[in-house]
C-alpha cells in the first residue's frame, strides 16, 4: 500500500485505467445510452458500478484534474482555477506550472515504487502538472505529439504509434486521438496505471442528445469496449458538466461584473478574475459560472456581498473565508469575494473584454455549483458500496485501485 495526500492506495493488481472525459454532464452518458450508441456503457451501468459523484468548485478543467490525481480538493493541492491573480508579483498568469501545486499526485508516488504510469492529455496545460514528480514514464499530450521526446515525455513518434495525423486543439479529434494512444500504450503494455484527459470542445457546442454528441460518446465507447477487452479496470469520470448559459433569446446571458464594479466604485479599484482563463477560449470567451473579486482596503465587503447578492443570476457571492470553507479552497489564492452564477448565466469581466466572434452556437459553459455533478463509472461492481455517501470524482483512483 501506498499513502498518498493522507490516503492509501494499492498497487494495481491488475491494468488500471482512469478517464476524464472532459465537460461530461452526467446526461450525455444518459441520451448516448437511450439512444443505442453506446453498447459497451450500457452493459456497463448494468454491471459495474454507476454513480454521480461531486466534482470541484470551481468546476473547470485544472482544479478537478488535478483533484482526480492527488485524491484530495485544492485546499490541499492549491490549483483553484486555469487562471490566477498573483499578489506577490501583482500579475495575472495561468496556473499550468507545477510551482503552484502543494501536493504530490499519485502517479508521482506509484512511479516512485516502480509502477509503469502513462498520461495523456488533451492538451498541453496539464501535461506538467500531472506529471510532476514521476520519475519516468510516460506523460504527453495530444496537442503536440509532434513535439515529444524520450527524454522529456518517455515515448517519441506518437503520431507513427497511432498512425493518426495530429488533431486540431479545437476538434473532436483531439480526444480521440488521446483514446487512440491509451489503447496503443495498453496493446504494448507500457502502463500499469493510464491516466486518460479529453477535451470538452464537443461539450461546448453539442447539448446532450444531440447527434455531434451522441456520435462522440460513441467513439469513446468504441475505446472503452477495446481496453475492457484486454481486462483493464475501467475508472470514467469528469472534471465539470456542461450547461447552456443563455437567455430565452438564445445570446449569453452574463454578468459583466468588472463593468459593475468599475461604476460602483470607481474605475480599476476592483480587479475581477476569471479563473476559467485559458488559451483556448474560442468556444466560451473565457466566459464561466465563477469569478474572484479583489477589492481595495476601504471597500465594505459587506454591502457589497448583499448588492451582489441580489443580482438577478447570481446564485452565491461569498468572502473569501466563507468560499474556502464551502468550496474546499486555498483561501490565499482566491480574492476576497467569490461569485458564483447560476445555471442559465455566466459572469464576465467588461464586454468589451470578451470576444463571442467565435461562438457559432448558442453559448455553453461550465465553473458553477450547477456544473459540479459528474458520472463516476466503473466496469467493475462494488459489493457494499455505500450509494449515499456524497462521492467526489476525485475518489476514482481510490475505488479502482482498492475495490475492484
Amino acid at each position: 500500500m501506498l499513502e498518498v495526500n493522507n490516503r492509501r492506495y494499492s498497487k494495481p493488481r491488475q491494468a488500471t485505467v482512469v478517464v476524464c472525459i472532459d465537460g461530461c454532464e452526467p446526461d450525455y452518458v444518459a441520451q448516448a445510452v437511450a439512444a443505442g450508441y453506446t453498447p459497451w456503457l450500457k452493459a456497463t451501468l448494468d454491471a459495474g458500478t454507476s454513480l454521480v459523484a461531486d466534482g470541484v468548485v470551481p468546476s473547470f478543467t485544472n482544479p478537478n484534474n488535478l483533484s482526480i490525481v492527488t485524491g484530495v480538493p485544492p485546499r490541499v493541492h492549491g490549483i483553484c482555477g486555469n487562471y490566477l491573480y498573483d499578489p506577490d508579483s501583482q500579475r495575472e498568469v495561468m496556473m499550468n506550472d507545477p510551482k503552484w501545486l502543494r501536493a504530490p499526485t499519485l502517479f508521482a508516488a506509484m512511479s516512485e515504487a516502480g509502477v509503469k504510469v502513462a498520461i495523456v492529455t488533451a492538451k498541453d496545460k496539464l501535461r506538467q502538472l500531472l506529471g510532476h514528480g514521476m520519475v519516468g514514464g510516460i506523460c504527453f499530450s495530444a496537442e503536440k505529439a509532434d513535439q515529444v521526446s524520450l527524454a522529456v515525455h518517455g515515448i517519441e513518434n506518437v503520431r507513427n504509434f497511432v498512425n493518426r495525423p495530429l488533431p486540431s486543439v479545437y476538434s473532436a479529434d483531439l480526444s480521440e486521438f488521446v483514446f487512440a494512444c491509451g489503447v496503443a500504450l495498453m496493446r504494448n503494455k507500457q502502463a500499469d496505471i493510464l491516466y486518460l484527459s479529453t477535451t470538452d470542445y464537443i461539450q461546448h457546442k453539442y447539448p446532450p442528445g444531440s447527434e455531434q454528441a451522441n456520435h462522440f460518446y460513441q467513439m469513446i465507447d468504441r475505446y472503452l469496449a477495446e481496453l475492457d477487452a484486454m481486462g483493464c479496470v475501467i475508472a470514467i469520470t469528469a472534471d465539470h458538466g456542461m450547461n447552456a448559459k443563455v437567455g430565452m433569446n438564445g445570446m449569453p446571458d452574463v454578468i459583466y461584473l468588472q463593468d459593475w464594479f468599475d461604476h460602483q466604485i470607481g474605475l480599476g479599484r476592483a480587479r475581477v478574475i476569471l479563473p476559467i482563463t485559458d488559451p483556448y477560449v474560442v468556444h466560451h470567451g473565457a466566459l464561466g459560472s465563477f469569478a474572484t473579486v479583489y477589492l481595495p482596503d476601504e471597500v465594505a465587503r459587506k454591502d457589497i456581498i448583499h448588492e451582489l447578492a441580489g443580482m438577478r443570476g447570481m446564485a452565491c457571492v461569498l468572502s473569501r473565508e466563507e468560499a474556502a470553507l464551502s468550496f474546499e479552497l486555498p483561501e490565499d489564492r482566491i480574492g476576497d469575494l467569490v461569485c458564483v452564477s447560476s445555471r442559465f448565466t455566466v459572469i464576465g469581466t467588461s464586454a468589451s473584454r470578451h470576444d463571442l466572434s467565435g461562438l457559432d452556437a448558442p453559448l455553453r459553459s461550465h465553473g458553477g455549483i450547477s456544473e459540479q455533478g459528474v458520472p463516476l463509472i466503473l466496469n467493475r461492481p462494488i459489493p457494499g458500496l455505500d450509494m449515499n455517501r456524497r462521492w467526489r470524482n476525485f475518489d476514482a483512483f481510490d475505488l479502482a485501485l482498492n475495490y475492484c
